[in-house]
């Protein structure tokens, strides 16, 4: 049996301004029309009809995104854990393995773990290597059973390196294994190099770089949390053992989760293996070529790319002229045209509120600018101009603040999702005017509730109750303009919410 885990966490801050706190790059169509989540959840589609539905985690700020990312593509049965905190990686596959021999009792699962944040091109080959994977943990692809008699080891994917590359660690490989002729031994995990040393890992034939992904089964991972790191596994035992469910996600408890050390799946297990043969659990590693990144920043977004014949890689409208080996990406309604004259080895990313003009030599450099955004307090750090709600999503269109007597206005475009409300509530400083655009809304209006269609408004008075359902099959859409002493988003007082946020 195959469970699936995916990894669903980080913020992928080199990648700003596409990606930001509150919508990371894994959640974002980054080189494909599918979004990453999606298009990892996909990876094992017709591989193997006793493999499970998939358990992502989750930072419980983007469980409702998630969610409706996978049922998107047909995943609307995944297992969903909702981390209320981020702890690392070690933490999140220990609370998905706790899940999966939860969820299949009696049995063994081999957990396949995948970050939502790779991209693999050939897929064939990648299903190639997941299936020597399974064999070296002792499970056989397609066979059924509980996986009980499975071999202790835990499988890494070693990416067959293209250059001597200085982002990514490496795991230095030994003699074949002796559970498949196709797997090594893994001798040591080095951290990331400097070019020299990378070269001379990569010259040497010795040395793959560490991709994150793994295949272990998962009574092999909690046997190696007990005795590594006990206090982990405690603490992932006692969140879930307190854990509120919502439908299919679970939602670990808060507190019990705060007390987890954090910490990666290298640094908590893999890198002591080698030298822990007492533990009994070998360190394996398979070597894997299959058009492999990580999308970790943008020189290696450009790297994946489709490219001129001059190096120039472009997502959107963009023209070269004399430029070469430069990328540029422009998104969002009304994207402009991106006009590179002169320009080489460069990345220009434009989104509607911000643009980015780096070398990509300075590419990993580009996570300061998220940094000194927070610093200054400013939400471009973590929000896009469009923002995701459980219930849709809304656009800042734009605002202004009190001026004399003038009032501070702002106006929004608000889509909510067919089946989905927003919360009943009201206002204490403002004052709102919704002109439906799209669809048919249901709408209450202190005692009043009724259906509005596009090119109807209604006008909601400062401190009155109101709310509003999509309850067709369908998006709404509207317009609504917000007129007040003040707008913040915290001047919502929610009476009622099927999201829990009261």
């Amino acid at each position: 049996m195959i469970t699936p885990v995916i990894l669903c966490g980080g913020s992928g801050t080199r990648l700003w301004p596409l990606s930001r706190s509150h919508m990371p790059k894994q959640l974002l169509a980054v080189h494909d029309e599918a979004t990453m989540l999606q298009a990892t959840a996909q990876r094992l589609a017709n591989f193997d009809a006793t493999a499970t539905a998939p358990i992502v985690v989750c930072n419980d700020s983007h469980r409702f995104v998630t969610r409706r990312q996978l049922i998107e593509i047909g995943e609307g049965h995944a297992q969903l854990i909702a981390e209320p905190s981020g702890r690392n990686t070690a933490p999140a596959l220990t609370l998905a393995a706790l899940r999966a021999r939860s969820l299949h009792a009696g049995a063994d699962p081999a957990l396949l773990v995948m970050p939502a944040d790779h991209v693999i091109a050939d897929l064939a080959a990648f299903q190639r290597v997941v299936g020597v994977a399974l064999r070296a943990v002792g499970v056989a692809p397609g066979a059924k059973g509980n996986g009980s008699n499975g071999r202790d080891a835990i499988v890494t994917f070693g990416i067959v390196p293209t250059e001597p590359a200085t982002g990514y660690g490496y795991l230095k490989v030994g003699g074949t294994s002796a559970f498949d002729p196709a797997a090594y031994a893994l001798e040591r995990f080095v951290e990331k190099p400097d070019l020299e040393r990378a070269r001379q890992y990569v010259a040497s034939g010795e040395y793959l770089w560490n991709s994150g992904l793994f295949v272990v089964r998962a009574s092999v991972w909690l046997r190696a949390m007990a005795t590594l790191e006990p206090s982990m596994l405690t603490s992932c035992e006692a969140a879930l053992a307190m854990a509120n469910a919502a439908g299919d996600d679970v939602l670990p408890d808060a507190a019990a989760f705060a007390a987890c050390p954090s910490n990666s799946i290298d640094y908590a297990v893999m890198e002591k293996l080698a030298g822990m043969p007492a533990l009994g659990i070998d360190g394996v590693v398979v070597p894997l070529d299959a058009g492999w990144s990580d999308i970790g920043a943008w020189d290696s977004a450009w790297a994946i790319a489709a490219k001129d014949e001059h190096g120039n890689a472009a997502i959107g409208e963009a023209i070269f002229e004399a430029s070469h080996n430069t990328y540029v990406r422009t998104t969002g309604p009304n994207a402009p045209v991106i006009a590179c004259v002169g320009i080489d080895d460069a990345v220009v990313v434009h989104t509607p509120d911000a643009i980015l003009v780096a070398s990509k030599d300075h590419a990993q450099d580009v996570k300061k600018v998220a940094t000194v955004l927070t610093e200054r307090s400013d939400s471009r750090a973590q929000l896009h101009r469009r923002v995701e709600r459980p219930w849709g999503w809304y656009d800042s269109l734009g605002s202004a603040l009190p001026d004399g007597d003038a009032l501070a206005y702002q106006v929004k475009h608000l889509g909510v999702y067919p089946g989905q409300a927003i919360s009943l509530q009201l206002h204490h400083h403002r004052a709102e005017h919704w002109v439906i655009i799209k669809g048919i809304a249901t709408i209450t209006l202190g005692e009043r509730v009724q259906t509005y269609k596009a090119g109807d408004h209604v006008h909601i008075p400062l401190g009155t109750v109101h709310r509003l359902a999509n309850e067709g099959d369908t998006p709404v859409e509207l317009i609504e303009v917000q007129l007040g002493s003040y707008l913040g988003e915290d001047d919502i007082v929610r009476l009622e919410d099927r999201y829990q946020r009261t």
